[in-house]
């Protein structure tokens, strides 16, 4: 999953696959809390790696990536 946040209680925006069915076995946080999300949520690994190269570069997604805002 990726995800951009502007700060603490930020929803943030992040990374799409329209395309995905079905959960994903979840995530497990620094502080414990076990989160799960649709595979619709997440991206794949080499697809997250590209986007937050972009990002790094550049300053934000890049244009053709799947993007929602949950703000």
């Amino acid at each position: 999953m990726v995800m951009l946040l502007d700060g603490d209680g930020d929803a943030g925006e992040h990374a799409s696959d329209s395309g995905a069915a079905g959960w994903s076995d979840g995530f497990v946080l620094e502080n414990g809390q076990h989160d799960e999300y649709p595979d619709e949520a997440t991206v794949p690994l080499e697809e997250a790696f590209r986007i937050v190269g972009h990002i790094l570069t550049v300053g934000s997604p890049p244009p053709d990536a799947d993007w929602a805002v949950d703000r």
